[in-house]
Protein backbone atom coordinates (compact mmCIF):
# COMPACT_ATOMS: atom_id res chain seq x y z
CA UNK A 1 0.00 0.00 0.00
CA UNK A 2 1.20 3.04 -0.90
CA UNK A 3 -0.25 6.87 0.46
CA UNK A 4 1.39 9.88 -0.95
CA UNK A 5 4.54 8.35 -2.47
CA UNK A 6 5.12 6.14 0.66
CA UNK A 7 5.36 2.83 1.77
CA UNK A 8 3.54 1.18 4.21
CA UNK A 9 4.89 -1.58 5.91
CA UNK A 10 2.47 -4.17 5.45
CA UNK A 11 3.80 -6.55 8.11
CA UNK A 12 2.94 -3.86 10.80
CA UNK A 13 0.07 -3.29 12.57
CA UNK A 14 -1.97 0.17 10.93
CA UNK A 15 -1.21 2.25 13.49
CA UNK A 16 2.54 1.57 13.59
CA UNK A 17 3.16 1.13 10.23
CA UNK A 18 1.07 4.57 9.32
CA UNK A 19 3.65 6.39 11.46
CA UNK A 20 6.33 5.26 8.31
CA UNK A 21 4.21 8.91 6.95
CA UNK A 22 6.66 12.17 7.73
CA UNK A 23 4.63 14.18 10.33
CA UNK A 24 1.99 11.16 11.62
CA UNK A 25 2.69 10.04 14.92
CA UNK A 26 0.67 7.14 16.88
CA UNK A 27 -1.95 9.53 18.48
CA UNK A 28 -2.73 10.95 14.68
CA UNK A 29 -2.76 7.27 13.51
CA UNK A 30 -4.74 6.35 15.61
CA UNK A 31 -7.23 9.52 15.28
CA UNK A 32 -7.13 8.69 11.39
CA UNK A 33 -8.13 4.89 11.61
CA UNK A 34 -10.98 6.18 14.29
CA UNK A 35 -12.37 8.37 12.10
CA UNK A 36 -12.67 5.87 9.33
CA UNK A 37 -13.88 3.55 11.44
CA UNK A 38 -11.19 0.53 10.89
CA UNK A 39 -9.47 -1.54 13.84
CA UNK A 40 -6.02 -0.15 14.50
CA UNK A 41 -4.67 -3.58 15.13
CA UNK A 42 -5.32 -5.07 11.71
CA UNK A 43 -2.35 -4.90 9.35
CA UNK A 44 -1.98 -3.18 6.08
CA UNK A 45 -2.19 -6.26 3.62
CA UNK A 46 -5.90 -7.22 5.25
CA UNK A 47 -7.78 -4.13 4.02
CA UNK A 48 -9.58 -3.66 0.87
CA UNK A 49 -9.06 -1.11 -1.46
CA UNK A 50 -12.25 1.20 -0.40
CA UNK A 51 -10.46 0.89 3.48
CA UNK A 52 -7.36 2.13 1.66
CA UNK A 53 -9.32 4.78 -0.53
CA UNK A 54 -10.77 6.12 2.90
CA UNK A 55 -7.10 6.27 4.87
CA UNK A 56 -5.49 8.08 1.46
CA UNK A 57 -8.49 10.40 1.74
CA UNK A 58 -7.70 11.04 5.12
CA UNK A 59 -4.25 11.57 5.06
CA UNK A 60 -4.35 13.75 1.70
CA UNK A 61 -6.42 16.56 4.23
CA UNK A 62 -3.53 16.82 6.36
CA UNK A 63 0.17 18.76 5.54
CA UNK A 64 3.04 15.71 5.37
CA UNK A 65 6.29 14.75 4.14
CA UNK A 66 7.63 17.81 1.53
CA UNK A 67 4.82 20.58 2.63
CA UNK A 68 5.48 20.26 6.15
CA UNK A 69 9.30 20.02 6.17
CA UNK A 70 8.95 23.40 3.74
CA UNK A 71 6.46 24.80 6.51
CA UNK A 72 9.29 23.95 9.35
CA UNK A 73 12.27 24.83 7.56
CA UNK A 74 10.39 28.07 6.64
CA UNK A 75 9.58 28.71 10.18
CA UNK A 76 12.97 28.32 11.51
CA UNK A 77 14.24 30.95 8.45
CA UNK A 78 11.74 33.46 9.50
CA UNK A 79 13.32 33.09 13.55
CA UNK A 80 16.59 33.34 11.74
CA UNK A 81 15.79 36.18 9.67
CA UNK A 82 13.98 38.65 12.64
CA UNK A 83 17.01 37.59 15.05
CA UNK A 84 15.20 36.25 17.93
CA UNK A 85 16.85 33.91 20.68
CA UNK A 86 15.07 30.56 18.86
CA UNK A 87 16.83 31.85 15.46
CA UNK A 88 19.88 32.69 16.90
CA UNK A 89 20.42 29.15 18.98
CA UNK A 90 18.48 27.14 16.01
CA UNK A 91 21.74 29.17 13.56
CA UNK A 92 24.86 28.21 16.09
CA UNK A 93 23.40 24.83 16.58
CA UNK A 94 21.94 24.80 20.12
CA UNK A 95 19.29 24.36 22.15
CA UNK A 96 16.62 26.11 21.66
CA UNK A 97 13.95 25.33 24.26
CA UNK A 98 16.09 26.31 27.61
CA UNK A 99 17.62 22.89 28.03
CA UNK A 100 21.45 23.24 30.02
CA UNK A 101 24.51 23.17 28.03
CA UNK A 102 26.94 22.76 30.68
CA UNK A 103 26.33 18.83 30.29
CA UNK A 104 23.99 17.47 28.13
CA UNK A 105 22.61 18.48 24.79
CA UNK A 106 25.12 16.29 23.01
CA UNK A 107 22.22 15.67 20.15
CA UNK A 108 22.50 19.40 19.10
CA UNK A 109 25.97 20.16 19.74
CA UNK A 110 27.80 17.18 18.16
CA UNK A 111 29.92 14.21 20.18
CA UNK A 112 33.18 15.82 19.46
CA UNK A 113 33.47 17.39 22.77
CA UNK A 114 34.57 14.60 25.10
CA UNK A 115 35.36 15.72 29.27
CA UNK A 116 38.83 16.90 30.08
CA UNK A 117 39.09 14.57 33.55
CA UNK A 118 41.09 16.77 35.76
CA UNK A 119 43.26 19.17 32.94
CA UNK A 120 46.47 17.95 34.49
CA UNK A 121 49.23 16.07 32.06
CA UNK A 122 50.16 12.50 33.37
CA UNK A 123 53.66 12.59 34.62
CA UNK A 124 56.05 9.94 32.28
CA UNK A 125 57.49 7.63 34.92
CA UNK A 126 60.63 6.22 33.83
Amino acid sequence: MRIEGITIPDEKRLEISLTAIYGVGRPLALEILKSVKIDSGRKAKELTTEEEALIRKEVEKLVIEGDLKREVSGNIKRLRDIQTYRGKRHSVGLPSRGQRTKTNSRTRRGNTRKTMGTGRRAVDKK
